[in-house]
């Protein structure tokens, strides 16, 4: 995950001569929408979250990145220490009032208070069948669960920013680079022979299927650093990657069984696979893999997305029900991702939520509760990030935003939260477009190639002024390209302005 780097985020925008605001321009400001308050965390503890989830009797358990797991009842402000011991939790199910599921860096434990004190007794491994060579990042995220009760999980790569240990759990595969050479050869050439980022103990940048018995089940390889794992409303499974080697950009995914998702160090594990990874041509691999649903530009939206949460309030948290959420590591911005379905491939808009202001930064983990606020969980680990607990209740009053946004054979339908006038869609720069791609390479990032402005050939606002029909021309429209939209100066009629005036839809396949 490009946010557990060590570099800061502002060396890293340096280095690649891109910067990212603290917040995109806006006439209004989300506090109108939204309050936000801080949760005081226990005095001593360092608050820094690695997962949350709600009870059934309303506690939220939190578990931290020292090895505590807290219960925090809202109504009181109590906190309590359920359990401790463990080593850099990074996700949290609760499965009842007295049982936990989380994951470690070693296993997915099992933690139950058997005699319903509030305190655990049981600490069982549930599942630690993944490998670990000792590298600082082999980060383990999750779990999450589907409407069958399994767990998933999801394993970083190895980084060739430090070394492996002789001790190691699980297989070492040699492909590439023999074991012993990783104790003895300086980082960079580990680097060129074996890749910026390596998997050489299973499963290391897949995701992992777990049923409630501990049965393990391989579902995807071709992540990098996959911080962020959610369901949508139609049981569709999300997973973001930061950008890096092999990602020219962070993206959202949608994952199916047995599909390859671009980074090629994990398909060493794949069931028959013989092949060095970086012997593989890009162009075959091109053709191998499942291109992201969500890019997040580098410098634009996001530098380090986290977890994707759907909106299942149905209306409690604004207008966005059954949307995801989507946490950023290296600045205050909490995104969405609109859906379009075109020709069964699934992709869409990400727009800002919530941009500056009181937002701390270090969007780790997200979760709602009964009344529909939104908890944040924050957490840094000596990287770019922020510490604590801040929770987001929306006011009732609706913001201007663009709602949706639709793929059509000649353009964009663009659907809003209210409606918006003829005037204000035919001022000047009322909308720009840009257009461009990522590459798809070996090397860290990549920048926006191709750039270039798609002008609208027109516009056409609806009679109920909530939907924008937007014509391009044909060679305008690209697939495998990322279509920027700034809009300046909508209004409703009553004169408020859009709250967040930037939004990115990744364009993967065209209207028929």
């Amino acid at each position: 995950m490009k946010n557990f780097k060590k570099i800061s985020a502002v060396a890293s925008t340096l280095v690649l001569g891109w910067s990212l605001s603290t917040a995109l321009l806006a006439k209004e400001v989300w506090t109108d929408y939204y309050t936000l308050e801080d949760i005081p965390t226990p005095a001593g503890l360092d608050p820094q979250v690695g997962g949350m989830d709600f009870m059934p009797d309303g506690r939220l358990a939190v578990c931290f990145h020292r090895g505590e797991i807290y219960t925090y009842q809202p109504e009181t402000g109590e906190w309590r220490l359920f359990a401790e011991g463990l080593q850099e939790p990074l996700g949290l199910v609760a499965v009842s009032d007295s049982e936990v599921v989380v994951v470690q860096r070693p296993e997915m434990t099992r933690i139950v208070d058997l005699d319903m004190d509030g305190v655990a007794d049981l600490y069982s491994s549930l599942y630690d069948g993944f490998g670990m060579t000792g590298n600082y990042h082999e980060f383990a995220f999750g779990p999450i669960r589907d409407n069958e009760g399994n767990f998933y999980i999801s394993l970083n790569l190895a980084s060739s920013g430090a070394s492996v240990r002789k001790e190691v759990r699980g297989e070492f595969i040699d492909i590439g680079l023999p074991r012993e050479k990783f104790y003895s050869e300086p980082w960079r050439e580990v680097q060129n022979i074996a890749g910026r980022m390596y998997s050489r103990t299973p499963y290391r940048g897949w995701v992992l299927k777990v049923s409630p018995e501990g049965e393990m089940t391989p579902i995807a390889p071709g992540f990098r650093s996959p911080n962020g794992m959610g369901f949508d409303l139609d049981g569709r499974l999300h997973v973001t990657d930061n950008q890096g080697d092999w990602l020219g950009t962070s993206k959202c995914f949608h994952v199916e069984p047995g599909k390859f998702y671009g980074h090629p160090a994990s398909l060493v594990w794949k069931e028959g696979w013989t092949r060095d990874p970086l012997e593989i041509p890009v162009d075959e691999l091109e053709s191998m893999r499942t291109r992201a649903a969500y890019l997040f530009p580098q410098g634009v939206l996001a530098n380090s997305p986290t977890q994707p949460l759907c909106d299942t309030t149905e209306g409690k948290f604004g207008p966005f029900a059954g949307q995801m959420l989507v946490g950023e590591m290296n600045i205050a911005r909490l995104l969405r991702l609109t859906q379009d379905v075109v020709q069964g491939q699934l992709q869409g808009a990400a727009i800002p939520v919530l941009d500056g202001g009181p937002l701390n930064i270090g969007l780790n983990r997200l979760v709602f509760d009964d009344a529909g606020s939104l908890y944040i969980g924050q957490t840094a680990l000596s990287w770019a990030g922020s510490k604590g607990i801040q929770k987001v209740t929306w006011t009732g009053k609706t913001p201007l935003e663009v709602l949706n946004v639709h793929l059509t054979c000649n353009g964009f339908e663009i659907e809003f939260t209210k409606p918006v006038t003829q005037e204000s869609i035919t001022a000047e720069n009322a909308l720009t477009i840009k257009s461009y791609y990522f590459k798809y390479h070996r090397a860290y990032g990549s920048p926006q190639v191709d750039q270039q402005e798609a002008l609208p050939e027109s516009m056409s606002l609806s009679s109920d002024g909530k939907t924008l029909s937007v014509r391009l021309k044909s060679e305008d429209l690209k697939a495998g390209y990322v279509y920027e939209m700034d809009f300046d100066g909508l209004k409703t009629s009553e004169g408020q302005g859009i709250l967040n005036t930037k939004l990115c839809y990744n364009l993967v396949v065209l209207q028929p």
